[in-house]
C-alpha cells in the first residue's frame, strides 16, 4: 500500500503541475483514501503544495505567461485570510464534509477546464478581485488547499486571463496561500508525518515531470479522467462513509 501511495503521489503532482497547480486537492483525496491520521493531512497537503506549485510557477514564468497585474489583487487579501483561517479548529465531521464538497469542485474543474479557452482578456477589476481573494484565501487556509482549483476557471470565465496566464497566476496564488496556511497550522502545534521528506522528493520529481510534460508527448487528457475518478471516490468516502 505504501508503494501504491507513492506512485499515486507522483501521478497527482505530475498532472496538477502540468496546469499550474500544486495538487492539494489530489493529495487530500489520496490521504483520505489511504486513511491517514486527520491531524497530519492538512499540514502534509500544504507542504507538498508549496513545493509543486513553486515548480509550476517557475516553469510558466520562464515561458513568459506570468503577469503580476493578474495575480497581485487576489494575493492582497487571500494571504492574510488563509493564515487566519488555518488556525480555526473545525469539528472532524464538518471538515470531512467541506473537503468532500471541494473535491467534487476539483472534479468539475478537472473535466471542464480543457474546454475553456479565452485568449481575449481584460483588466482585472480591483474590488471583485479583493473579495474573491479573501473568500478563496479563507477556505484555502481552513481546508488545506491553495485555492487554484477555483481561481483559474474564474480568471478564464471572466476574461481576466488566457489559459496559460491563469495557470501562472494560480501557481503563485497557491504557493503563497499554502505558505500562509502552513505557518498558521504549525503555529497550532501540529506534528508532521515522519515520511514527509520522502513524499516531498516524490512530489518534486512529479512536479518537474509535469511542468515539462509537453516534451514527453504524454496524453495527459486521459490521465485527468483517472484522477477525476480518484477525487470522486475520496469525496464519496468523506461525505458518505
Amino acid at each position: 500500500m505504501e508503494y501504491l501511495f507513492l506512485l499515486s503521489l507522483f501521478f497527482v503532482a505530475f498532472l496538477y503541475s502540468s496546469v499550474g497547480h500544486g495538487g492539494a486537492s489530489g493529495y487530500l483525496a489520496l490521504m483520505a483514501l489511504f486513511s491517514f491520521l486527520p491531524e497530519t493531512i492538512k499540514s502534509t497537503a500544504l507542504i507538498l503544495n508549496i513545493f509543486v506549485s513553486a515548480i509550476a510557477l517557475i516553469s510558466f514564468y520562464r515561458g513568459g505567461f506570468f503577469k503580476w497585474k493578474i495575480a497581485f489583487p487576489f494575493l492582497i487579501t487571500s494571504i492574510p485570510f488563509a493564515f487566519m483561517a488555518s488556525v480555526i479548529t473545525i469539528e472532524p465531521y464538518t471538515y470531512k464534509i467541506i473537503l468532500g464538497v471541494f473535491l467534487i469542485i476539483a472534479v468539475g474543474r478537472m473535466l471542464l477546464m480543457p474546454k475553456l479557452t479565452n485568449e481575449t482578456t481584460r483588466i482585472v477589476p480591483i474590488i471583485p478581485a479583493l473579495l474573491i481573494g479573501a473568500v478563496l484565501g479563507f477556505f484555502s487556509g481552513m481546508i488545506g488547499i491553495g485555492g487554484g482549483i477555483i481561481l483559474s476557471p474564474l480568471l478564464i470565465l471572466l476574461s481576466w486571463a488566457s489559459l496559460k496566464e491563469a495557470a501562472a497566476a494560480s501557481a503563485i496564488f497557491i504557493f503563497f496561500n499554502s505558505l500562509a496556511g502552513l505557518f498558521g497550522v504549525l503555529k497550532t502545534g501540529v506534528l508532521l508525518n515522519s515520511n514527509i521528506v520522502l513524499w516531498i522528493i516524490i512530489a518534486v520529481i512529479g512536479g518537474f515531470a509535469g511542468s515539462y510534460s509537453g516534451t514527453f508527448k504524454i496524453a495527459s487528457d486521459k490521465l485527468k479522467y483517472i484522477l477525476a475518478l480518484v477525487l470522486l471516490m475520496a469525496s464519496f468516502k468523506l461525505i458518505i462513509i
